[in-house]
C-alpha cells in the first residue's frame, strides 16, 4: 500500500458527479458523498477497500490506546512500563496498569470498536470480491482477497487475545442480515489460523508495495497462533521454512539488522527485519496519515522535541533486568518468571533526585540494549542531548525514566515529526507488528518444547550476538560508550535443561521485545501471568505506590479482559457472554 494514501475512514467513500446535459437525465445525479457500487467492483475500487482495511491498523478514529502497537495491552499490563505523565492525565489508563478494569470502561470498548472496525473492512473487500467487473483477473481477486483474510486475521487475533471469547463475523453476515445476533460461544483460533493459512497459501513473496502483507507475513502470523495453541511441532516446521527462505514483500531475505538501534530509526523502515508493520507519513495535509497512537509517549519539556506528554514510563523491574555479570550474562534471568528483588543489584536512579540535585552513574555492567530502550539520566537521549530529570513531568508517580523506542532523531523532526497537530508527537515512524527477531525468538521456544535445545540456543545467541555489536553502543560526544555495556552468548552448560532453556529463552523475549506490546500476551500464554505479575507489583509498589495503590492480578480473571458493557447492552446478555469475574 502506497504510504500516502494511509487514512482513516469507514469505508473508502468513492465519489461521483453526474454530466450536465441539456436533458432531463442530468438531475439523475448520485449524491455526493456516496458510496457507488459499480466503482467499488473495479481493481481500483477494490485496492480502495482493501487500503481502507490497512489504514485500521493504527486504530484511527477511536483512541491512541485501540491499536495494535499495545503499547498499554501488551506493555503496560505487562509490566514494562506504568502508566507515566501525571495522575490526573488520561487516567483511564490506570485500572489497566493496576487490574482493576471494568466492563464500563471506555478505551476497552474502543479497542474493541476499532478492532471490529477493521474486521468490518476486511469483509467489505471479500462481499464485493465476487462483484468484481470482468478486467479483474483472477490473480488480481486471488491477491486482493488474500491480503483481507490476513488482515482480518490479524485484528481477530487481537481481539482473541484481549477478550478471548469473542463473536465471530465473516463477510456472509452484516448489518441487517443476523450481525447484532452472532454470539460469543466458540473459540476462534480456528478460524483465525484459517484465514493465515489461507493468506500464506496463495500471497505472493514479494508485493507492489512495502506495506502489503506477503506470503511469509502471512506465515509467520500462522506460526504465531500455533504458538497460542501450543502446537509446536506445527510451529517448529514452520518457522524452520520461514528461517531458511522468509524475505520481505519488497524482496530483502528476512535477517537482524545490523545495529539494533536502527530497528526503530524512520530511516531503516521497512528493512529486512521488518515482517509486517504499520505504514506511517507526516505533512501529508492532515495528521491522520501518520502514526498517532504513540504521540503522548515523549519526554515531557526541557527539550527541543516534541515536549509531550511523558506517558509510558518504563518500570523499575524492566530497567532492572538489563543488569549483568562481569562475563556479559543476565544478572537475574533465573527470575524470568517473577520479578526482579534483588535490592543490591538495582540500577542507581535519579529516583527521588530533583533536577540539578548531585547524581553518580551506575558504572556497572548493563547490556546495551537497555539505553536503545529506556532513557535514563545522563545518558544521551538519541540526539536530543543527554537525559535529565527536567524532562520528567511527575517522577513520583511515574518514575525518573522515559520510553525511547520509536522516538524519532531530533534531527529528522521536519521530515518525521507531523506540525499538523497540537503536538510533533504525531510520526512517519513505521511501528512494527512483527520482526524477525520476534520470529527467532518464537522458534526457539518451539525448539525448546519439541525440538532441539542447541537449536534453540543458537537462535537466542543470533539476538544477543547483534546486542553485542559495538558498532551499536550508545556514545556520547566524545565517542566513548556511554554506559560500561557487556553482554554475550550463552554456553552451552547455560541450556543444560529443558527448563533452564525455556526460562532464558522467555528472558531474553522480556529484554529483546521490551516495551514492544508483546509481555502481557507472552505471560498469559505461557500460563504464568499471576505469579509473575504479582511479583512485579510487589517490588514496584515499594518505588511508585501511588502508581499502584489497590493494584493486584487475579488469577482466573485479570488473563482477559471484560467484553465491554457498551457491547452487551447492545446485543443483549442473552448473545454476548461476559467474562469470568466481570
Amino acid at each position: 500500500m502506497k504510504k500516502s494514501i494511509i487514512k482513516g475512514m469507514s469505508l473508502t467513500l468513492l465519489l461521483t458527479a453526474g454530466s450536465i446535459a441539456c436533458k432531463d437525465s442530468f438531475l439523475n445525479v448520485a449524491p455526493t458523498g456516496q458510496l457507488v457500487s459499480s466503482l467499488l467492483t473495479t481493481k481500483d475500487g477494490l485496492e480502495g477497500l482493501l487500503v481502507s482495511a490497512y489504514a485500521q491498523l493504527n486504530g484511527r478514529g477511536y483512541s491512541q490506546t485501540a491499536s495494535p502497537t499495545n503499547w498499554v495491552y501488551g506493555s503496560i499490563m505487562g509490566g514494562d512500563a506504568n502508566k507515566g505523565s501525571d495522575p490526573a492525565d488520561f487516567n483511564a489508563i490506570t485500572p489497566f496498569e493496576t487490574y482493576q478494569i471494568t466492563a464500563a470502561s471506555a478505551e476497552l470498548n474502543a479497542r474493541w470498536n476499532a478492532l471490529y472496525e477493521g474486521v468490518s473492512r476486511a469483509n467489505s473487500v471479500l462481499r464485493t470480491l465476487p462483484s468484481a467487473v470482468p478486467t479483474v483477473t483472477d490473480a488480481i481477486k486471488l491477491r486482493i482477497g488474500s491480503e483481507a483474510r490476513f488482515l482480518r486475521a490479524l485484528y481477530y487475533f487481537d481481539l482473541k487475545r484481549t477478550f478471548n471469547m469473542v463473536p465471530y463475523v465473516d463477510e456472509t453476515v452484516d448489518y441487517g442480515t443476523g450481525v447484532a445476533a452472532v454470539p460469543n460461544n466458540t473459540d476462534i483460533w480456528s478460524k483465525i489460523e484459517a484465514d493465515f493459512k489461507y493468506a500464506y497459501d496463495n500471497l505472493p513473496e514479494t508485493q507492489e508495495q512495502a506495506g502489503q502483507a506477503n506470503k511469509w507475513a502471512a506465515a509467520s502470523y500462522l506460526a504465531k497462533t500455533y504458538m497460542y495453541e501450543k502446537k509446536y511441532a506445527e510451529a517448529k516446521a514452520l518457522f524452520d521454512l520461514i528461517i531458511a527462505s522468509g524475505k520481505t514483500s519488497n524482496g530483502k531475505k528476512y535477517g537482524l539488522v545490523p545495529l539494533y538501534a536502527n530497528v526503530f530509526n524512520a530511516a531503516n523502515e521497512n528493512s529486512e527485519e521488518s515482517i509486517f508493520s504499520t505504514q506511517n507519513v507526516a505533512n501529508a495535509g492532515s495528521s491522520d496519515a501518520a502514526s498517532g497512537d504513540l504521540n503522548l509517549n515523549y519526554p515531557y519539556s526541557g527539550v527541543t522535541g516534541p515536549g509531550c506528554c511523558d506517558f509510558f514510563k518504563p518500570s523499575f523491574d524492566l530497567a532492572n533486568s538489563f543488569r549483568t555479570d562481569a562475563t556479559g550474562l543476565p544478572l537475574d534471568a533465573a527470575q524470568s518468571n517473577g520479578a526482579y528483588d534483588n535490592a543490591a543489584n538495582e540500577l542507581k536512579s535519579d529516583y527521588g533526585l530533583l533536577p540539578g540535585d548531585a547524581f553518580t552513574p551506575d558504572t556497572r555492567t548493563v547490556d546495551p540494549r537497555l539505553d536503545h530502550t529506556v532513557g535514563r539520566r545522563g545518558i544521551p537521549y538519541l540526539d536530543w542531548g543527554p537525559f535529565t530529570s527536567a524532562w520528567t513531568r511527575n517522577q513520583a508517580f511515574g518514575g525518573p525514566y522515559s520510553t525511547k523506542k520509536y522516538v524519532y532523531y531530533l534531527a529528522q523532526q521536519s521530515t518525521v515529526g507531523d506540525v499538523s497537530n497540537w503536538t510533533k508527537g504525531w510520526s512517519a515512524t513505521n511501528v512494527l507488528l512483527m520482526r524477525y527477531a520476534d520470529v527467532l525468538l518464537m522458534a526457539a521456544e518451539a525448539e525448546v518444547e519439541v525440538g532441539s535445545i542447541e537449536t534453540a540456543r543458537n537462535y537466542v545467541n543470533q539476538v544477543r550476538s547483534r546486542a553485542a555489536n559495538p558498532a551499536g553502543f550508545v556514545k556520547t560526544s566524545a565517542g566513548a560508550n556511554a554506559a560500561n555495556y557487556a553482554v554475550a552468548t550463552y554456553p552451552a552448560s547455560a541450556f543444560s535443561s529443558k527448563d533452564a532453556a525455556r526460562n532464558l529463552v522467555r528472558f531474553e523475549r522480556k529484554l529483546e521485545l521490551a516495551e514492544e506490546g508483546h509481555r502481557f500476551f507472552d505471560l498469559v500464554r505461557w500460563g504464568i501471568a499471576a505469579p509473575t505479575l504479582n511479583a512485579f507489583l510487589t517490588y514496584e509498589k515499594t518505588k511508585l505506590p501511588n502508581a499502584y495503590a489497590g493494584a493486584a492480578f487475579t488469577a482466573g480473571k485479570n488473563e482477559y479482559l471484560p467484553l465491554p458493557q457498551t457491547q452487551i447492552d447492545l446485543q443483549g446478555s442473552s448473545v454476548l457472554k461476559q467474562n469470568p469475574g466481570y
